[in-house]
């Protein structure tokens, strides 16, 4: 029985599954093959040391990884599971509080209030305490809230930390949310975390069951646990000690959802007859990838020492490409797969499916250039964790006024924003209207007009509709007709293009100012908006009514097709944070740039550039055997119109030239005049990139290597003239930071910069 379950480990699995008493650290590396030794470990408890499932718990982060648990051990054990305790941390907790929280006044049959449930509390409590959700958004109150549960404070723990205003705004809503929470006997779920906590805590005796029912309690994906759950297990396993824990503490990436890379970098403290098994064997990934991401992680301080080998072989050189901009980018991405799907290439074996491939990228902004790339050059994609690009509610909301502009009668686009801001034109009117619109045969715009008419005579249709509703009604025929408007004087009598008429929609319609208000997704949702205004600047050359006809034109055409996602051989387009978790033969990962990998808000926060790198560990590491790693030359930023010059990501300074191979294709034509004299800033840059060579332990730059003081006056090629604000040591490099006089301030590596000294 024994060599059954231990027969395909290797020695460091065996150890981790044969190491079954007292507290135990499992550090495994990226396809290390944890889940295997995990579900082994429970069978070997079960199998060879005689333990009853029901003395076993095993907790892990999703739904999906909970059912792949289960179904390995189904598989090794058969119906001996049955009372085994594996599923989601949430999960599990849920369980105790139906059994034992009539003990802190929970109800057995309690609700579990999903998001939108508690959006929905957190609004009546605001307006019962009269807090005022244009000042303060629903969601960022919700969002503190949750932070202070994660950390195990409650109403009474809140009122003693809070320090700012907002703070105090915060508790307000707390304890009324709070009470409505007990009064409909429900739980959001912090709530099933920090009340488990609590019941342990205050009722020793009920914690003293559990303690002694659960022999072995182990935890899977550790650095993803925030402070509450970490301090759960704590109180699990009081009596027996046997906690054990699997996790990286450089796949750590999930800090804006709680989780505390603390828990696991400290588990040895807490813990001190830990005993410490590093899993390194790869069984994923080729040597010169696990190298690359050796060398790239080898910089963060936050980690525990590992050494990531395999016996797959050294396989293909890592690709750095770049393009012009993020559109070329795109373009050379297709191309990439385009010829792996066909076999080509001096060093490609085999010929690759589009399905073998997955784009990774930091924002979901990105994924607008690429879903472009793959309908002109009809490859089938299927965008992970999000909707399309073009389908995205922010994305079509815009659109939808834009298609009213351009024409009124478009009952689809004025049902969907007709109320979007809010503007008191309910569910109930929308039906009215609807109906008005079919009675009169016409549009539903236009039953707004006849309404209008109708109010100024005082008869005919406006009995229909109470006086409020009638107002606001009236209200967006005057919004959309104004709009209208302003786009015909901006093409008769003024310069302004699609962009301008883009940003006065935001504006007027309070659109902008609605999304910068959601504090959850707000940034993100913002980040779609700019990347959509972006996408107009191609038809800046024509006049307003005509570029406004052909970009809506080519946003219907784009948001039609989707039957590429019902395609199996498709490749996939997904975030560095949803990848993890998964694997593929082929990974590319665009926007190697700062500002975007490492993004501009971790920019000040060594432990935030230190995630940023984490993140960049875990797109490196889902690649099998071929990986591209690429960035363009100028990108286009936010609202300033234009595009930029870019700077390469700091991480490539961080994997040795010699798993490398450089490449830069020649041009779209239609930007050969712009490369070609860009074109030595670029090499010199990508240079600098590929040849620099850092040790695992990253060296003190040179003094010699900062060239500059504050106050020196030097030119830049492309910023221009400029004094010197700040030059301090970043990694193996210097950063400069530079006043430039046309420019404003800018941060720069000095080893791509070239900066010029000037006397």
């Amino acid at each position: 029985m024994t060599d059954e379950i231990l027969a395909e480990l290797n020695p460091k699995q065996r150890e981790a599954v044969e190491t079954v008493d007292g507290p135990l650290l499992i550090v495994a590396g990226p396809g290390s093959g944890k889940t295997r030794v995990v579900t082994q470990r429970i069978a070997y408890l079960i199998r060879v040391c005689g333990v009853s499932p029901y003395r076993i718990a095993a907790v892990t982060f999703t739904n999906r990884a909970a059912r792949e648990m289960r179904h390995r051990l189904t598989q090794l054990l058969g119906p001996n599971i049955r009372d085994l305790s594996a599923g989601t941390f949430h999960s599990f907790c849920a369980m105790v509080l139906r059994r034992e929280g009539e003990a802190i006044g929970l109800d057995r049959s309690y609700a579990i209030y999903d998001n939108s449930d508690q959006i929905d509390l957190i609004k009546r409590s605001m307006k019962e305490v009269d807090v005022d959700p244009k000042s303060f958004a629903p969601r960022a109150v919700l969002s503190a809230i949750s932070s202070a549960k994660s950390k195990l404070l409650d109403v009474a723990g809140f009122r003693l930390a809070g320090e700012s205003y907002f703070d105090e705004i915060v508790l307000r809503v707390y304890e009324r949310y709070e009470e409505l929470l007990s009064q409909s006997s429900a739980a959001d779920f912090d709530d099933l975390l920090l009340k488990a906590h609590f019941l342990f805590d205050k009722f020793p005796e009920i914690a003293k069951k559990y303690q002694d029912r659960y022999v072995h309690f182990m935890i899977d994906e550790f650095q993803d646990t925030n402070v509450v759950q970490y301090s759960v297990a704590k109180q699990l396993s009081q009596t027996h000690r046997n906690l054990c824990v699997v996790g990286d503490p450089d796949q750590s990436i999930y800090s804006w959802r709680n989780a505390d890379i603390r828990n696991i970098l400290s588990f040895q403290t807490d813990f001190p007859e830990a005993k410490v098994i590093v899993l390194e064997e790869n069984y994923r990934s080729t040597q010169t990838i696990l190298d690359a991401a050796t060398s790239l992680i080898a910089t963060n301080t936050q980690r525990v020492e590992k050494e990531l080998w395999t016996q797959n072989g050294k396989g293909a050189s890592i690709v750095v490409r770049e393009g012009y901009n993020e559109e070329e980018e795109a373009q050379f991405v297709i191309r990439d797969i385009q010829r792996l799907n066909r076999g080509e290439g001096d060093d490609v074996t085999r010929r690759y499916s589009l399905g073998d491939v997955a784009v990774t990228y930091r924002v979901n902004a990105q994924s607008r250039a690429l879903e472009e790339a793959c309908l002109r050059y009809g490859i089938p994609y299927q965008v992970v964790g999000g909707l399309k690009f073009y389908h995205r509610q922010e994305v079509k909301d815009l659109a939808a006024y834009l298609r009213l502009v351009a024409n009124p009668d478009d009952d689809v686009s004025l049902a969907r924003v007709v109320n979007v801001p809010l503007r008191g034109i309910g569910q109930r009117t929308v039906d009215e209207l609807t109906r008005l619109a079919r009675d009169s045969e016409t549009s539903m715009f236009a039953a707004i007009e006849s309404l209008a008419q109708s109010k100024e005579k005082g008869t005919g249709v406006s009995g229909r509709f109470a006086q409020r509703s009638t107002q606001a009604l009236i209200g967006f025929r005057d919004l959309i007709k104004g709009l209208a408007n302003q786009a015909e004087s901006m093409s008769e009598d003024t310069p302004v293009d699609l962009v301008g008429l883009i940003d006065l929609v935001l504006n007027r319609t309070g659109y902008k100012r609605h999304v910068m208000e959601e504090s959850e997704r707000g940034e993100e949702r913002w980040e779609n908006i700019q990347e959509f205004r972006n996408t107009a600047e191609d038809l800046v050359h024509l006049g307003v009514h005509d570029a406004l006809t052909e970009f809506l034109e080519r946003v219907s055409l784009v948001s039609d097709i989707d039957s590429l996602e019902e395609k199996p051989d498709a490749i996939t387009l997904i975030t560095l944070h949803q990848v993890k978790g998964l694997e593929f033969p082929v990974v590319f990962i665009v926007g190697m740039e700062e500002g975007i990998l490492p993004h501009t808000r971790s920019m000040e926060d060594p432990a935030a550039l230190e995630e940023e790198r984490r993140l960049c560990y875990v797109g490196i590491t889902r690649a099998k055997e071929r990986l591209y790693l690429m960035r363009a030359f100028r990108r286009r930023v936010g609202f300033r119109g234009g595009s930029e010059p870019s700077t390469p990501s700091r991480y490539l300074t961080d994997i040795p030239s010699e798993f490398i191979l450089t490449e830069r294709e020649p041009p779209a034509r239609t930007r050969a005049t712009k490369w070609a004299s860009s074109a030595p800033r670029i090499e010199s840059a990508m240079a600098g990139v590929v040849t620099r060579r850092r040790a695992s332990k990253p060296a003190a730059p040179e003094a010699a290597t900062a060239a500059f003081s504050v106050g020196d006056k030097v030119r830049h090629a492309t910023f221009g003239a400029g004094i010197v604000m700040s030059c301090k040591p970043s990694g193996t490099d210097f950063e400069a930071t530079v006043a430039f006089k046309d420019h404003g301030a800018k941060r720069l590596l000095l080893s791509f910069a070239a900066l010029e000294k000037v006397e």
